[in-house]
Order: C-alpha cells, then sequence, then structure tokens
C-alpha cells in the first residue's frame, strides 16, 4: 500500500482496496471524476440492458487525489461482443499515450490503470 502526503492530511489512510459494483447501462456516460467514484480503487462492471455502447470518463489525471491512482476495472458475465464500455481519458489527457477509448466488451475482462499525474498508463490487462 502507498500513502501520500494528501493521504495523511486529509484522509485517513487505508490499507485495503475500495471496491464497488457498478451497473452500466446502455448509452449512458459515466464520469468518473464524481465525488462518488473519488476512493474507488476496483469497479465491477455489471451490464444491464439491451446491446449497446457506454462511454466511462477517467477521473482528471491532473487532480491530485489521482496523482499515482490505480484503479482497477472487471467486467461480470453479462457481457457480450455487442456491449461496449469505451473507457475514455477526458480533457485532451491520454490513455497509453492515445486519446482513444479502450474497450471492455466480453466477460470477464479486466484491467488496471495507474495516473502519473498527467496521464493514464494501462499497467496491466487481463490475457484473453
Amino acid at each position: 500500500k502507498k500513502s501520500t502526503l494528501n493521504d495523511v492530511r486529509t484522509y485517513a489512510t487505508r490499507n485495503y482496496i475500495t471496491a464497488r459494483n457498478y451497473t452500466v447501462i446502455p448509452n449512458e456516460v459515466v464520469n468518473l471524476n464524481d465525488a462518488t467514484f473519488q476512493f474507488t480503487d476496483m469497479l465491477r462492471l455489471d451490464w444491464n440492458g439491451a446491446n449497446g455502447n457506454v462511454t466511462l470518463n477517467l477521473p482528471d489525471a491532473t487532480d491530485s487525489i489521482n496523482v499515482n491512482r490505480v484503479i482497477r476495472f472487471i467486467s461480470n458475465d453479462s457481457f457480450a461482443t455487442s456491449t461496449r464500455v469505451n473507457l475514455t481519458p477526458i480533457l485532451a489527457q491520454t490513455l497509453d499515450g492515445s486519446t482513444n477509448a479502450y474497450v471492455i466488451n466480453k466477460a470477464y475482462e479486466g484491467i488496471q490503470v495507474w495516473s502519473d499525474g498527467t496521464e493514464w498508463f494501462i499497467i496491466q490487462k487481463k490475457a484473453s
């Protein structure tokens, strides 16, 4: 577990992963910069509804709470190739050097991203 000065000053230091289940609905746009997701380290995605696309906007990498932050995304068995979650960088920031979204479109897909305070990096993907 890593801690930052911000953790010590503002928040109780956490020695656990804060997981959150989130049901995605076709055509919705979810802003992960919202306070609801501020301390989420792992997001388990559950698809609900017809086929379609969902946009998950990554948090602002430059926000102090996101510097050196790791977030894990995992889809459950409700996903198929016709159900797509687009993990998207915001504010002209990048994910692995690209402004393009990373697509989660199959069951039990996992990805882990890390922010250096400027952009997001994919640091781990589940092998297909």
